[in-house]
């Protein structure tokens, strides 16, 4: 196979014009033959030709590339006449990637060129055999290449060659005879290993034909090797494109190739032009921050320098994107120059470093806004202090960056900043560079760097405080116990669980009439007694379920005497700890108020006493004041008799009134219903100067029935308008008065002769101050219930009344 140098070295020695076409048929090179007959602007001729031969050459061209691309003979060219009437005859072969088109000039038709210059002229490796005898009549340089030797016969060459022109076991192949019935060329494709063991993928394109009587072979091989290598490059390439979402372009239109890549891919291709190029990522879409660096990529394209610039642009679709493009000039075989782009998509690079920064730049915030001292130490001494730190040791960073961490200890070799760092927590004391000294807790943590070194960071807190608090919190507790110790009340601490005694003062020793040692490790009920324990231990549970302060009274017999204790019970939550400092505790304070109680006590009585005595001194001066009302009415009502049934009637009203404070004066709680009746009836009698017959049934229960002291005056002057208007309508005949009591409640049922107006209805009568209208508007609605009926010749009047309008309270039989 001949390279490149030797073709066009062989086609200069060609008399006949070549012309080496470009894939779209423009002129690529020129023999001297050629550039002799075209001019020697050969392209510029050749362009003339085909302007000048119109349609049928230009026909001729497009057909004769298909058949021999599809594997057909080309047709016959159309005859030239050229303007100095010459005639050329022109033929079209296929050398890829190129195009040779042989030109024959003479004055009338030449016929077709001998075989054996067309055979030297191909830089295809071709021969010619005689298929009867297999006898290889001609063969080219390069056919020979292909095999060591000068091959005679096609039995001589190896198998692969053999079965890739057609030929086994000294006969054709049958597909060879079958396509030459068809008139058409045999295309075959086979693997070859040729001497120098190079692999090449060969192809042959054989044609049988009768000349002279003879069958004739004819063989030109094509290697595709690179073909086959360039297809694999592609294949290659685009799939790196389409996963590393890399943009390819190349300013050598002949060997690069711009192409539409995956959806979500920077470089796809847009509505106006392939952005796979560098030509779609314009000015428009650059961040303005990034237009120095993207200028700076534009002017190394310009002078075909090489330069890689991470730039970033806004897409319109996929939005901020980070880009980074790499020019590479080179030059090709023929020492042209090219340059090749390559951009890639490094946004989630970027975004990740990005990220970085701004997670070392939060975690540096962090540190440097917590409480706890951080230093970082690196191989050349201090690197870091956070803020804390600083304010720690009374320095700033630039004081001690570079330098070991031992400045910042006491001159002590045996300290831990001096020692080596281990995963263990030490406490140790410091001293300022400000002289402050103190005490910190920390730990010390190694880690890598990244230039393969390690770092140390130490987390150091502030303990000084801590300590003279724990030192503060001691003497307090010593004082707390002395206190306790002698305090005059009962204090004692019990154990959540069992509510066994763990400790007390001598004040709870006394409550228990036992020495301390003996209550240690007892129980509730030794401490106050059997009789209140059970009680006692039900109240410390309730404590210890509310977390709130239960407070009882507790009264513990002491010899003759039985003391009263007024018990706090709190839960202290918090302050054990069954894994740390013991187990939760109840704590029991009690205080001995048996001599308080006595005096509230005594106090109470007296006020009571005292209450009662001026109530019944109120009560009886009211008793007083209303007979004196009633003798004053009395006295009107005999200096004006047009009045005097009205003063009357006033008169009995106040007399009832008067009757109910003076059975208050000598009473003491609820009125007994029964003397409230006798009394009434009584007044009325004296006033009206009338016998009323009066009855009583219930028994012992009439000394159980009260009236609240809020309903005895109503019912008092209820009892007394009933009676009096019973009466004022018996036309002196006999009223009779029964009190029934009972379970329920009681009933007054009052008779008296006469008759009721015609459709009387008790409940037609209007509120007044006298009469039914008083009654009515005096009694209780939902309590009491009155009646009025006629029962042959007499009116019967019942007056219900029930809870609470009267009190069933059988306490009050004593109280009288």
């Amino acid at each position: 196979m001949f390279g490149p140098s030797a073709s066009t070295a062989l086609l200069d020695l060609v008399g006949d014009p070549v012309l080496t076409l470009r894939a779209d048929l423009s002129v690529l090179r020129a023999n001297p033959a050629a550039r002799e007959w075209l001019g020697s602007d050969a392209a510029e001729g050749w362009r003339l030709l085909r302007n000048a031969a119109g349609a049928r050459l230009e026909t001729w061209l497009r057909d004769a590339t298909l058949a021999i691309d599809a594997g057909r003979a080309p047709p016959i060219a159309p005859p030239l006449k050229l303007a100095d009437g010459q005639r050329a005859t022109l033929r079209l072969l296929r050398e890829r990637p190129n195009w040779l088109l042989l030109a024959r000039l003479s004055a009338a038709d030449p016929g077709e060129p001998p075989l054996a210059e067309w055979l030297a002229l191909s830089p295809l490796p071709a021969m010619l055999a005689d298929v009867a005898s297999g006898t290889v009549l001609r063969h080219n340089t390069a056919f020979a290449a292909l095999y060591t030797g000068s091959p005679r016969h096609l039995n001589d060459l190896p198998d692969l060659l053999q079965a890739l022109l057609g030929w086994h076991r000294g006969a054709p192949l049958p597909a060879l005879a079958a396509q030459r019935a068809q008139d058409g060329p045999l295309v075959t494709e086979a693997e070859f290993i040729d001497p120098q063991g190079q692999q090449r993928w060969l192809g042959a394109r054989l044609r049988l034909w009768r000349h002279n009587g003879r069958t004739l072979l004819l063989a030109v091989l094509e290697d595709q090797s690179p073909l086959h290598e360039r297809d694999l490059a592609h294949q290659q390439l685009d799939a790196l494109m389409d996963t590393a979402a890399v943009g390819l372009a190349t300013f050598q239109p002949e060997a690069g190739w711009l192409k539409a890549h995956r959806k979500g891919s920077p470089f796809k291709t847009g509505a106006k032009q392939p952005v796979g190029s560098l030509q779609g990522i314009n000015r428009e879409i650059v961040e303005p921050a990034s237009l120095p660096e993207f200028e700076r990529l534009q002017r190394a394209l310009k002078r075909g320098d090489a330069v890689e610039v991470r730039y970033a642009v806004r897409h319109p679709e996929l939005g901020r994107r980070w880009l980074l493009t790499r020019v590479a000039p080179g030059l090709l075989a023929g020492g042209r120059r090219s340059t090749s782009v390559v951009t890639l998509d490094v946004t989630a690079q970027a975004q990740a470093e990005n990220a970085l920064l701004l997670r070392a730049e939060s975690e540096r915030a962090v540190l440097d806004s917590v409480l706890v001292g951080i230093v970082t130490v690196g191989p050349n001494g201090i690197e870091w202090m956070n803020r804390s730190a600083r304010r720690m040791f009374g320095c700033e960073l630039e004081d001690v960056r570079g330098k070991p961490m031992g400045v910042l200890a006491p001159d002590d070799d045996e300290h831990a900043f001096h020692a080596e760092p281990s995963t263990d927590v030490f406490e140790c004391r410091l001293r300022g560079r400000d002289g402050r000294a103190f005490w910190v807790i920390g730990n010390a943590v190694q880690t890598p760097r990244e230039d393969g070194g390690t770092q140390l960071t130490y987390a150091l807190l502030d303990i000084d405080r801590r300590r003279q608090a724990e030192a503060q919190s001691r003497m307090a507790q010593a004082s707390l116990a002395r206190i306790i110790e002698g305090a005059p009340l009962a204090i004692t601490l019990h154990e959540a669980q069992s509510l066994r005694i763990v400790k007390l003062n001598q004040a709870a020793a006394a409550l228990a009439g036992r020495p301390e040692a003996t209550l240690l490790g007892g129980t509730p009920a030794q401490l106050f007694g059997a009789e209140q324990g059970a009680q006692v231990v039900a109240d410390m549970r309730e404590a210890l379920e509310s977390q709130a302060v239960v407070q009882r009274e507790y009264h513990v017999p002491t010899g003759p005497v039985t003391r009263i204790w007024d018990a706090r019970l709190l839960h202290l939550a918090g302050v054990g700890d069954s894994d740390a400092n013991g187990p939760e505790l109840l704590l029991l304070v009690a205080s001995d108020v048996t001599e308080q109680r006595a005096a509230e006590q005594a106090r109470l009585q007296a006020a009571i006493s005292q209450r009662e005595l001026l109530v019944r001194e109120v009560h009886h001066r009211i008793k007083n004041n209303l007979q004196g009302v009633a003798g004053l009415l009395q006295q009107i009502a005999a200096r004006r008799p047009e009045v005097a049934p009205v003063l009357k009637e006033a008169v009995g009203q106040v007399q009832a009134i008067a009757q109910v404070y003076g059975l208050q004066v000598g009473a003491s709680g609820p009125l007994l219903l029964k003397r409230v009746f006798d009394a009434i009836v009584g007044s009325v009698q004296r006033m009206q100067g009338r016998v009323i017959t009066t009855a009583a049934e219930g028994g012992a229960l009439m000394e159980d029935w009260c009236l609240p002291e809020a309903e005895a005056i109503p019912i008092a002057l209820s009892l007394n308008e009933l009676l009096g208007n019973a009466l004022r309508h018996s036309n002196e005949a006999q009223v009779r008065c029964q009190l029934i009591c009972d379970m329920a409640g009681v009933t007054v049922e009052i008779v008296n002769p006469g008759r009721l107006p015609q459709g009387f209805a008790l409940q037609n009568v209007k509120s007044g101050v006298s009469g039914l209208g008083l009654v009515r508007a005096l009694l209780p609605r939902r309590s009491a219930i009155l009646s009025l009926e006629q029962q042959d010749g007499d009116v019967v009047c019942r007056l219900e009344l029930i809870p609470p309008s009267v009190v069933h309270n059988p306490g009050t039989r004593a109280s009288f």
